[in-house]
């Protein structure tokens, strides 16, 4: 398939909160152009549009989807329409960035992934957190052996949701707090692990609507190498995560925007013990939609796999397998293998 020229034109799927922000973070750049909306019906479509400034809209994700001046689709649909869509999206022939969690299980992002092969199109997985300098630097001193082998990872991230007619809370529409908070928690433990686990155990506590409210789980590598996840609808607002290697340690919080939600460093620590030194680092700010919408569109013009940022294909399967393993050990009440 050829490679469309830069800007790429990028369609929405949907009138989501979150594709707002998506459209005003992307907006400042070059390489790319919202130029199309659809929902499910004109009226909606046409608010939307109105709202954000987009010049088309359609009145069905399929008329969108039809369209030859669409070259890529955003996907920001309630998570257990993920998979539907974006296939039907790759089929069409168009390259897709999919909200995270890319899907309910892992049947479901393998099937989305051998659809964009048989397509020769690009699937992506959006975590704007792994766009920014922050998580790159990271990723680099722990791939570099900075902190020595990593032992253990911690990442927990918790936000307070309780009406029940919110998407989050939603059982038939792959709600709960793992699927939400919890991915950006378990995709972060999957990147700087660097390999997949084998085995999750996990407890939860369940809220009125059949969804998980708070999640705390262990993963079991083959390595050798543990890892903590911690997911909550029912706490204040809290994002951490912690990389602990045998020669060091690093904290971050991993943010999606920094400085909202946190200043824009992370803490290193280059030894063992106690006395050591704690540094700062510093990172560049900026807005994760921008700098992920931006690797996105290198990607899709240069056909070039490392212009991407973010997750890998299998990274994705993989991130999609433990979530789907932490919510099935959290009912079971045992541990599952992955």
């Amino acid at each position: 398939m050829s490679r469309p020229a830069l800007p790429i034109r990028i369609g929405v799927l949907g009138a989501a909160a979150i594709a707002r922000d998506f459209i005003k973070g992307s907006a400042p750049s070059k390489l790319l152009r919202v130029t199309a909306v659809a929902s499910r019906t004109a009226d909606k479509a046409a608010a939307f549009a109105r709202d954000t400034g987009i010049e088309r809209t359609f009145a069905s994700y399929a008329a969108m989807l039809a369209d030859p001046d669409i070259d890529a689709v955003y996907n920001p649909l309630p998570n257990g329409l993920h998979a539907e869509w974006s296939i039907r999206a790759l089929d069409a022939r168009k390259h897709v960035l999919c909200e995270k969690p890319l899907a309910a299980s892992e049947a479901e992002a393998k099937a989305m992934f051998a659809a964009a092969q048989r397509n020769g199109v690009h699937l992506v997985e959006a975590y704007p957190y792994l766009a920014q300098s922050m998580t790159l630097e990271v990723r680099k001193l722990v791939n570099t052996g900075v902190i020595g082998k990593p032992q253990l990872i911690r990442a927990s991230f918790g936000i307070p949701f309780s009406d029940p007619n919110n998407i989050r809370l939603i059982a038939d529409l792959a709600g709960g707090a793992v699927m939400d908070v919890g991915s950006y928690a378990t995709s972060f433990i999957r990147v700087m692990a660097n390999e997949r686990p084998r085995r999750v155990h996990a407890v939860a506590q369940w809220g009125a609507t059949g969804v998980d409210r708070t999640v705390a789980g262990t993963f079991e590598f083959p390595s050798g190498l543990l890892a903590q996840v911690g997911a909550s609808f029912a706490t204040g607002y809290h994002r951490h995560g912690q990389v602990a290697g045998d020669a060091g340690c690093i904290d971050t919080m991993f943010l999606n925007h920094p400085p909202i939600g946190g200043p824009a460093a992370f803490q290193l620590r280059r030894g063992t013990m106690g006395v050591t030194p704690i540094e700062t680092i510093p990172v560049a700010v900026g807005n994760g939609f921008l700098a992920e919408a931006e690797s996105f569109a290198n990607l899709v013009s240069s056909g070039d796999l490392a212009a991407w940022t973010g997750a890998t294909a299998q990274e994705s399967i993989d991130i999609a397998a433990m979530l789907e393993a932490l919510i099935k050990s959290a009912r079971q009440g045992t541990a599952v293998d992955i």
